[in-house]
């Protein structure tokens, strides 16, 4: 019969789950053997999951082979999470259970005393319920006020009291979020915040896969693969994690922010709200390759604190609101088609300046003016990937004669056009670099403004909020040192 049709405990037995009668599959024999079906079929385990194909995803693998617990050290907004919960991938669709069970008996090796209760009454009639896997996934953020009835269990004076049970009766149990765990992947986020006398109690389950509840005599054998996350700084941090739970864990990976501006696109463009209701929308190459660069140059960036990093949501939400103003910009001028442009990246400050923790210096200067600086330094970096300097020399001679051009943020995109054409070889430009056709008015725009604010960037010409684009401004001479007086005489 079909597996998943069994519906009693003597249907089970009639199908493929009866090789689990002697001997059931741990949840990590069960990952280990689909993911070894995945590895010859040539499969994804991880699908999604971008620029960690060659560092941490094979370690992850390893891990599993290994059949370990293990954690994930990683700064925020490294994907930790998303990788922890895309273990379910690996798990079989459905499994069989005791209906009812809290803690998803075995229907052939059941471990909890209502569930073997109810196979010694009803035998090969105990009725069968089957769980889905994402069902077997249960993630906790550790927090300083977790408590061990949380995690392991707490005896339950109603259940003692309606049930007319004595309060050492296993009847009497509440349950906590590892026994429910059983038979699944039980997720702790952020480890070291878990309060020292928690971490004691996880000690049994890693190494024997035992609990107990109250201090009660009940041994309660659970099936659980444990996975964590953490900061690197507070995993290693004397007396954030007790040394005996570190040893009990299989495997420690590090996991990293993408380590090439091509990698972070395609996390950015995958995890960004980019399709608008009913609106066209175009976004080109290089605003996207721009909006990833201010998250790279914050990376770099000294007055910005590391040790709490730059999370990949910076730019996931920066390009949303980069498209959103584009989007404004579009229903105010009554144009059909949103394109964003450099100019949109600077009106979304706001989404920098809340993801980037600074040092004391940064502090002191401020983060408007630190997001400032490292959009116009991500500015730079787009402009020399795509374009060569020297195809410019007509367009910066255009601005030393004494040109100049002013763009209103919110003007439409032909108009603005017409103001451009004036700047020699600044389209010519555009075309020789690939950066946007000919015949895209709005695309075209966006392209010349990523060459004019890339000089400005460089320090070629300046830009001027009276005037705009404007010659490069002179180097300020330095007043002479205290003291000189080459242009006195003393008789």
């Amino acid at each position: 019969m079909d597996t998943t049709s069994a519906r009693t405990l003597g249907e089970l037995r009639q199908t493929e789950w009866a090789s689990q009668i002697d001997r059931p599959y741990s949840v990590r024999d069960e990952m280990r053997r689909n993911l070894v079906a995945m590895l010859e079929n040539g499969e994804e385990p991880f699908p999604g999951i971008v620029g960690f194909h060659d560092t941490v995803l094979p370690q992850i693998e390893n891990a599993i082979l290994s059949k370990h617990h293990f954690i994930l050290l990683g700064l925020r907004g490294q994907a930790k999470s998303r990788i922890l919960r895309a273990l379910t991938g690996l798990l079989d669709e459905k499994m069989p259970i005791v209906a009812g069970s809290e803690i998803n008996d075995h229907p052939f090796h059941p471990i909890s005393k209502p569930a073997k209760q109810l196979i010694e009454e009803m035998g090969d009639d105990t009725p069968i319920d089957w769980v889905d896997r994402d069902q077997r996934y249960v993630e906790k953020l550790a927090t300083p006020d977790v408590t061990i009835a949380d995690m392991i269990g707490d005896v339950d004076p109603i259940k003692a009291a309606k049930g007319g049970h004595l309060l050492s009766d296993e009847l009497t149990m509440h349950y906590g979020l590892l026994p429910r765990s059983n038979r699944g992947i039980f997720a702790i986020n952020e480890l070291p915040d878990l309060a020292g006398k928690i971490q004691v109690g996880l000690f049994n389950i890693l190494q024997e896969g035992d609990i107990q509840i109250k201090g009660y005599p009940i041994r309660m054998p659970l099936d659980v693969l444990m996975v964590f996350s953490a900061n690197p700084e507070d995993y290693t941090a004397r007396g954030k994690i007790i040394t005996p739970l570190k040893d009990r864990i299989g495997s420690e990976i590090l996991t990293h922010y993408p380590s090439s501006v091509e990698d972070g696109v395609s996390i950015t463009k995958q995890e960004a709200w980019i399709d608008r209701e009913s609106t066209a929308i175009d976004v080109p190459q290089f605003i996207c390759e721009l909006v990833e660069q201010v998250a790279f140059q914050a990376r770099e960036d000294k007055r910005v604190d590391h040790r709490s990093g730059v999370s990949q949501r910076l730019p996931i939400s920066l390009l949303e609101a980069v498209i959103s103003n584009a989007e404004r910009r579009s229903i105010l001028v009554k144009e059909k088609t949103i394109v964003p442009r450099v100019s949109d990246v600077y009106a979304a400050l706001p989404t920098i300046t809340g993801k980037i923790e600074l040092e004391y210096e940064g502090e002191l200067q401020g983060s408007e003016k630190i997001a400032r600086e490292i959009v116009k330094r991500a500015t730079a970096a787009t402009f020399d990937s795509h374009v060569d300097v020297n195809l410019c020399a007509a367009i910066i001679d255009w601005f030393e004669q004494g040109g100049a051009l002013k763009m209103a943020p919110e003007e439409r995109s032909d108009i603005c056009l017409k103001g451009l054409g004036v700047i020699p070889d600044l389209f010519s430009t555009v075309d020789i670099s690939g950066l946007a056709p000919k015949k895209d008015p709005a695309t075209m725009v966006s392209a010349s403004e990523l060459i004019l604010d890339g000089l400005v960037a460089k320090k070629r010409i300046s830009l001027n909020e009276s005037r705009g684009y404007v010659r490069a401004q002179p180097k300020p001479q330095m007043p002479p040192p205290f003291g000189h007086h080459d242009d006195l005489s003393f008789g």
